[in-house]
C-alpha cells in the first residue's frame, strides 16, 4: 500500500481560507501558469517558474527565492499533479526536485462554494510521517501555508 493512501492525524497540516470570490475564479488563479507565480508562495518570496504543466500527470518545477542576512536563496520545489477535478480539487505530490525526495508529501486543495459567490480553500498536507510533519510545523509551514493563501486573496481582490 502507498504510504499516501492511507489518512492519519497525526501526519496532516490542515489550513483553510475563505475568500470573496466564486469558486471558478479561485481554481482558475491555481490554473494559470502566470497567476500562480504571482501569488504562491509565503510573504517575501517570489516564484520563478522553470517548467508549468499543470494537468494530470503534469509538472510544476519551480524555485522560491528570496533574500536572507543579505543574500539571494533558492529553494527548489517540484510539484507533479495527481489530480485535477475543476472548481473542486487538485491533488499533487510536492517536495524537492529529487524523485526520491522522502520528505515529499501530498498535497490536496479544496474549492468550496459558500453562499453570496464565496470560496473555501482547503490546504491539506499529509506527510510521510509524524517527525516529518512537526520538523515542518516548527520551520512555519502554517504560518507560510497561511501567508499563501493571504496572496491568493490579495491577488484575487487587486
Amino acid at each position: 500500500m502507498n504510504l499516501f493512501e492511507t489518512w492519519s492525524l497525526d501526519r496532516e497540516i490542515v489550513l483553510t481560507k475563505l475568500l470573496n470570490h466564486p469558486r471558478e475564479r479561485v481554481f482558475a488563479a491555481w490554473m494559470d501558469p502566470a497567476a500562480l507565480a504571482a501569488w504562491y508562495g509565503p510573504a517575501g518570496l517570489t516564484i520563478e517558474n522553470h517548467e508549468t504543466d499543470i494537468r494530470e500527470g503534469g509538472v510544476w518545477l519551480f524555485d522560491m527565492v528570496g533574500v536572507f542576512e543579505g543574500e539571494v536563496q533558492r529553494f527548489a520545489n517540484l510539484m507533479r499533479f495527481l489530480e485535477i477535478v475543476p472548481n473542486e480539487r487538485i491533488v499533487a505530490d510536492y517536495g524537492t526536485p529529487d524523485l526520491d525526495d522522502p520528505d515529499r508529501f501530498r498535497m490536496t486543495v479544496t474549492f468550496d462554494q459558500q453562499a453570496g459567490g464565496k470560496t473555501v480553500v482547503t490546504m491539506r498536507q499529509l506527510h510521510p510521517n509524524r517527525e516529518r510533519r512537526q520538523a515542518v510545523i516548527d520551520f512555519g509551514a502554517v504560518e507560510y501555508g497561511l501567508q499563501t493563501l493571504d496572496g491568493l486573496a490579495t491577488w484575487l481582490d487587486r
